[in-house]
């Protein structure tokens, strides 16, 4: 039997998330507890596809790189966390940058509507995409075959504990609504910056949740200059 070279994938959902570009998103999911809603393209809204889901306390979410759908990969990458400067097998990294754009994620699932105007959606925590990311597959986590304890991380365990400092003036604080608070400052703890810009002097801009958060970065501390609400 012979084998097809390439194959047909269907957007079964979009994801909605805080992140309307892809700066500032967690470089893994799970590392902070950004919500998530996932809806489903017309074909899909059958409210007997998920039956059973609220079982589940993980999903697997296949999805694709979508901003980067297209564009050229090479055989090595420069990790982020090794500075952007040592190169690495791409299949060795979780690069968008390779020969299939297609990112595998592990999310918390927080809970299932199945009566809303949008037909039935899964709301999600910890989700590393950007908003309106397409998704392939769902899958539920199964922790007795999922879960590897003594799983060896190569480069990624040598950085996971890396974080910073944020230190956010009241001023700006107030600014932020209480319940993006917590999420917003783990985001920032991650140092949302491109790996190769270390300029103390920089300022940064990213966008969360209808929010415009400026901030700089001297060492390992963060500091939050300014919070404007998106128009």
């Amino acid at each position: 039997m012979d084998c097809p070279d390439t194959i047909t994938m269907h957007v079964i959902a979009r994801i909605h998330t805080g992140f309307p570009t892809k700066f500032g998103i967690p470089r893994q999911s799970g590392l902070v507890k950004t919500w998530g809603r996932i809806v489903f393209e017309p074909d899909y809204r059958n409210p007997d596809m998920l039956r059973g889901i609220e079982e589940y306390s993980h999903l697997w979410i296949l999805w694709g790189f979508s901003e980067v759908e297209g564009k050229s990969w090479h055989p090595t990458v420069r990790p982020p966390r090794l500075g952007g400067n040592q190169r690495v097998g791409v299949f060795a990294t979780r690069s968008p940058f390779r020969p299939n754009a297609i990112g595998l994620s592990c999310v918390e699932l927080a809970g299932v509507d199945l009566d809303g105007q949008e037909g039935p959606v899964l709301h999600v925590r910890g989700a590393d995409m950007m908003e309106g990311t397409p998704i392939y597959d769902i899958k539920p986590y199964l922790a007795y075959v999922d879960s590897m304890p003594g799983a060896r991380g190569g480069f990624a365990d040598r950085v996971k504990d890396y974080s910073l400092q944020v230190e956010c003036p009241e001023c700006w604080r107030e600014k932020i609504p209480e319940e993006e608070r917590e999420t917003l400052f783990q985001i920032l703890s991650q140092d949302p910056r491109p790996s190769y810009q270390n300029d103390p002097g920089r300022i940064y801009g990213m966008e969360y949740a209808g929010m415009e958060v400026k901030f700089r970065v001297q060492g390992r501390q963060l500091e939050v200059c300014e919070i404007t609400k998106e128009e």
